[in-house]
């Protein structure tokens, strides 16, 4: 549950009593439909067939995403700064040297993402102190800015494994996002799942055809790197290696973080919705219809329902129930019960 109210009624003081009708009076079925500002209502024109058609200018089908500039723009002041920082400490760091800008490039990433193979290592209080600083920006770097873009990836791809799992069906791209919208979770799993089987065997293979290490020492080094273990005894120690590597160790390291980060929300979703499954299950009792019943006149009204059946899920709680209660008070100008044009106006105007 999201709150620890169960007990509470759901609108204590503040609900509005109403005048119990009779079986008589009774209205008709209702039906309820769409609220006008439902995302995905606005998300999906129509044309003039009436055919639902999907724009192709947004963040998924469109141009590149704003906050991908930015990223990029960051990721190269970045490396930009760090290669010229570290070439020109080049005399201070020892190690495995190949060339003195790839050597620079090479540690920036090395530093950024904690791999810290060990094949580099600065070796005077400039060079410590300037791969302190760059540590710690890499790592805030990573954690604020790269993950975002890897997860707006993700999200790009999963347009084409959906479709991949619907080859042999004529699915349109409103059905597509629909699709993604219900399972989004369990496809972005999906997709950093294959992206990072596919980085793990490139990087053995590479190790085991360029590095020349063998194919059990190219996945034991993989492993290591991936999950920033760097132990050191195996590394990049070529030319051509160190050139991979500075793009395979920043995109196979973000993919791992992404992977364990997706498990955990297809482990919570999965988690909410057995709960939901078991709330929507189990049979009403007279103690719930007691509980549901918010302004004590008894009878249950739909509302009162589900926001009975919304509070039991753990979608909502008691506090979020009273501030929209005290803004729906705030707004109910004219103490009616009821929003109209005219409240709205004179609660803008006050």
């Amino acid at each position: 549950m999201a709150c620890n109210d169960e007990n509470e009624p759901l609108l204590s003081g503040l609900a509005t009593p109403r005048t119990q009708k009779t079986n008589g009076d009774r209205p008709k079925k209702r039906r309820f439909r769409r609220v006008r500002s439902a995302p995905f209502a606005d998300f999906v024109p129509t044309d003039g067939n009436r055919e639902a058609a999907v724009p192709r200018s947004g963040s998924i089908f469109g141009r590149l995403n704003p906050s991908l500039k930015k990223v990029a723009l960051f990721l190269t002041l970045y490396m930009g700064l760090g290669t010229i920082c570290f070439y020109t400490t080049r005399t201070q760091i020892k190690g495995d040297k190949t060339n003195g800008i790839l050597d620079a490039l090479y540690f920036c990433v090395v530093t950024m993402t904690t791999v810290g193979y060990g094949d580099l290592v600065p070796n005077s209080d400039l060079a410590k102190l300037l791969a302190c600083a760059f540590v710690f920006t890499g790592m805030a770097l990573v954690g604020l800015v790269l993950t975002k873009a890897a997860d707006y990836l993700a999200e790009k791809q999963e347009i084409l494994l959906v479709k991949a799992l619907h080859m042999n069906q004529k699915v349109g791209e409103l059905q597509v996002l629909k699709e993604i919208e219900t399972n989004r979770v369990k496809y972005k799993f999906y997709t950093t799942l294959i992206i990072l089987v596919v980085l793990i065997l490139s990087g053995t293979i590479f190790l085991y055809k360029v590095e020349n290490l063998g194919l059990v020492d190219s996945f034991y080094c993989v492993c290591s790197t991936i999950t920033t273990l760097g132990y050191g005894d195996k590394s990049f120690s070529t030319e051509g290696g160190r050139i991979f590597a500075v793009f395979w160790i920043l995109a196979s390291t973000i993919c791992l973080a992404q992977f364990f980060l997706y498990v955990a929300e297809v482990n919570t979703e999965n988690r909410q919705r057995a709960l939901v499954k078991w709330v929507l299950g189990r049979r009403t009792t007279n103690i719930d219809l007691e509980a549901a019943d918010i302004d004590d006149n008894g009878v249950v009204g739909a509302a009162e329902f589900v926001l009975f059946k919304l509070k039991e899920m753990g979608k909502i709680c008691q506090q979020d129930i009273s501030v929209i209660m005290e803004e729906f008070e705030n707004l109910d100008v004219d103490q009616s019960g009821t929003l109209s044009v005219s409240d709205i106006s004179e609660a803008q105007i006050c």
